[in-house]
């Protein structure tokens, strides 16, 4: 992950363990106190911030404000030995993402900064596609999307405009399932499309980008003076959406205390600003998304079963493109000339071998997956047509493992053959050595490949 992150502790220890930790993923910068952290905040591009709350006579809240305040703000995390509810509330109102307590927990660390790394990744997206999408409706007059984005001649994706067709002009609450990469926000905008209500009235939160803290404002507002840094009123996405549709993405990330919340507004269809008392009506059509299964969480206690049924009046299950493989090239090819447009160059066709090399993978990234392929292909084509060469290099290498799959077969039985006590370990130490060989050594696309992390696959080699 292309990202930097500032550590700054005036402990030597923990900053030396974090950039240990964390540099394999990350480019890692680290400061001792507010100055020198100041001084990289204004000479480097820093993603996220990772900073100690007490350092010293120097106070992190400080340094906090300080990095917020910037044009390009870092998401920032708040790390303490001293935590508390009232400390990480007030961290969370003046801005901050998170808030880990001491002695901290590395992997869990790396995880939490992938995760918001990846919501502000998507929230970048979602506003940068709604305000094309406003573009669009002002010169059109017509809403920017609907079916004719769900592209797709399979069963399973005529079953899903069938479905759409029929429940969007209804007032039905809507669940989308479905794995990462298969659309369910293409969904949202197609019901909203069809739904007859106001173009301009699509609001979209995504539940995952946004700490606990900031949803509840994000969500229903908030009054000035509700809490530290509130210098103004700030109308909620459901006052936002009223007379519209609200999509909700990942709704499966949203903690308790927001699930009561939304339970109430979807009840009473109401809602009340933080800081407020006041209940203000709302004619809101809902539209949730998940790339988890509600069900499972109702049943381990981590979701709410009545908020779940208030969800889930009608839902939808967005199929994976390994479901519907015979829409891989009827994609490409709309994709091909989305981005033969947006770059200025020629439309060119996939070669025969090239649209082969696209079948035959499983696509666990779904639709997003082949998009940005078949945008690397055209960015990469320097001739009349896009052939496997101009595709990214994990599909040609993906496609050497295949046709080499006897080889790889005979490389791993002869390795445990010549261990002379057979064990999982012997198995497991063959898996990494295949992986090497055909990655040409590249620990990074081989741990990709074994869908594990580059941590693990160094510890797994030490161990072996």
């Amino acid at each position: 992950m292309d990202a930097t992150v500032l550590i700054v502790d005036d402990e030597k220890p923990t900053r030396d363990g974090l950039r240990m930790a964390l540099e394999d993923e990350f480019e890692c910068y680290v400061a001792s106190d507010i100055r020198e952290a100041q001084n990289i905040l204004k000479s480097e591009k820093v993603d996220v911030m990772l900073t100690d709350l007490r350092m010293g006579s120097d106070n992190g809240m400080d340094l906090l404000d300080h990095a917020l305040a910037m044009k390009h703000s870092p998401i920032a995390i708040m790390m303490t030995a001293y935590g508390s509810v009232d400390t990480a509330v007030e961290a969370m109102r003046r801005g901050a993402w998170h808030f880990v307590t001491k002695p901290l927990n590395l992997d869990e660390v790396e995880l939490l900064i992938k995760r918001a790394l990846r919501g502000r990744v998507i929230e970048s997206k979602n506003i940068a596609l709604e305000q094309e999408n406003q573009e669009l409706r002002k010169k059109s007059g017509k809403p920017a999307h609907g079916l004719d984005r769900l592209i797709g001649k399979s069963p399973a994706m005529a079953q899903i405009h069938s479905m759409l067709t029929q429940i969007a002009p209804t007032r039905a609450t809507v669940l989308v399932q479905g794995e990462s990469g298969t659309g369910k926000e293409l969904v949202a905008g197609a019901l909203h499309a069809l739904s007859g209500r106001p173009a301009n009235k699509l609001v979209t939160v995504n539940c995952a980008a946004l700490s606990p803290q900031l949803l509840e404002s994000e969500l229903f507002g908030h009054e000035k003076g509700a809490f530290t840094g509130a210098t103004q009123r700030r109308i909620g996405r459901f006052e936002q959406a009223d007379g519209g549709t609200l999509f909700l993405d990942e709704i499966g990330e949203i903690d308790s205390a927001t699930q009561v919340k939304l339970l109430r507004a979807l009840s009473e269809k109401t809602v009340e600003r933080v800081g407020s008392n006041n209940s203000i009506k709302i004619d809101v059509r809902v539209i949730a998304a998940t790339n988890k299964n509600l069900r499972k969480l109702v049943a381990k206690g981590e979701f709410r079963e009545d908020l779940f049924f208030r969800l889930n009046v009608v839902q939808i299950d967005m199929p994976t493109l390994r479901e519907r493989s015979e829409d891989v090239i009827l994609l490409a090819n709309a994709f091909l000339k989305e981005f033969a447009h947006e770059n200025s160059k020629p439309l060119k066709p996939l070669t025969e071998e090239a649209a082969q090399l696209l079948q035959t993978y499983e696509w666990p990234g779904n639709v997003r997956e082949l998009r940005t392929a078949i945008e690397h292909g055209v960015v990469m084509s320097n001739q009349d047509v896009i052939n496997c060469e101009h595709l990214p290099q994990f599909l040609n290498k993906i496609a050497d493992l295949d046709t080499n799959s006897q080889i790889v077969s005979s490389e791993l039985k002869n390795t445990l053959a010549e261990s002379s006590n057979f064990n999982l370990s012997a198995l497991e130490k063959a898996t990494i050595m295949s992986a090497l060989l055909h990655t040409d050594n590249n620990r990074t696309a081989a741990a990709e490949l074994l869908g594990i992390s580059r941590r693990t696959l160094q510890r797994k080699i030490k161990e072996t």
